[in-house]
């Protein structure tokens, strides 16, 4: 039998054999918007400031946003006197884009919503950008303290964006261009934003956030779902008291006051609500 099986394998190892099939493939030579030897121009030359956020306790999906997010920023160049926008930069934040459901502030509720965690994307540049002196035209303060923003950081140094009409923006006011870039570490998860140009002898000097008042969060609500089995409860908002919060920020170029200004952050009380489930089975 064995004799037989050999005498065979050269049969069907000939019928097997395949064909050599030459084509053409259609190809397109992409260039890039800036090429090195244009980049060896752009004056890029030593940090400039970065910062850091912590995240720690994030769903998985919270996590996957945060770091596509980040991935889009990345690599941004901005020339100098250009205004960066956060939103135009990231583009669309939606499922068509990659983006996957993470619990969001919308209507006033903590719901899931597409792109859920992008704002500690937007409060980390923020936190770069504070440092590096820079001018922002515009920042918005989160509707109520988050728990994330103010891992390792005190709080009021957050930045909230909702595309297309809430946004964070800032100045490239140097001589030269300035590279983003950011770095997602999983295992410290962490996000860090470090900004790349050339220093201009600014020196900037940040207060130590200030909470001048507190709102204790109103008592917690119970409400019955039918979507949740029966004698199950879940809680779907966590009680956050309500703060006002000030830090000031003074940029000096050489000898000079360019920048003094003060940020306030209003935040609402917010009190827990649990569900409590009435599905039957």
């Amino acid at each position: 039998i064995q004799k037989e099986i050999k005498r065979g394998i050269p049969e069907i190892v000939k019928a097997q054999k395949s064909k050599q099939i030459t084509m053409k493939i259609p190809s397109i030579e992409l260039l890039p918007e800036t090429t090195t030897e244009e980049a060896n121009d752009l004056g890029i030359v030593e940090e400039l400031a970065s910062g850091k956020s912590y995240f720690v306790g994030s769903i998985p999906n919270r996590l996957y946003n945060i770091s596509l997010a980040a991935s889009r920023v990345n690599g941004v160049l901005i020339a100098p006197d250009q205004e960066f926008s956060f939103n135009k930069s990231i583009g669309d934040i939606s499922k068509y884009t990659g983006y996957k459901e993470a619990y969001v502030i919308q209507g006033g509720k903590t719901v899931l919503g597409d792109g859920g965690g992008v704002c500690q994307v937007s409060t980390t540049l923020f936190r770069a950008v504070l440092n590096a002196g820079l001018p922002i035209s515009e920042r918005n303060a989160h509707a109520y303290r988050v728990g994330y923003y103010e891992q390792q950081s005190p709080p009021g140094i957050d930045a909230t964006i909702y595309v297309p009409t809430v946004d964070f923006k800032f100045r490239n006011d140097t001589q030269n261009h300035i590279l983003v870039q950011s770095y997602f570490d999983p295992n410290e998860v962490s996000l860090t934003f470090t900004l790349y140009g050339k220093k201009d002898n600014r020196v900037t000097t940040l207060t130590q956030p200030v909470i001048t008042s507190q709102t204790p969060p109103p008592e917690p609500i119970t409400q019955d779902d039918p979507n949740v089995p029966k004698d199950q409860i879940k809680q779907v908002e966590h009680a956050a008291y309500g703060a006002v919060v000030n830090f000031k920020r003074t940029v000096e170029k050489d000898g000079k006051v360019v920048i003094d200004e003060t940020y306030t952050s209003r935040y609402r009380p917010w009190g827990a609500v649990f569900l409590k489930g009435t599905k039957e089975g």
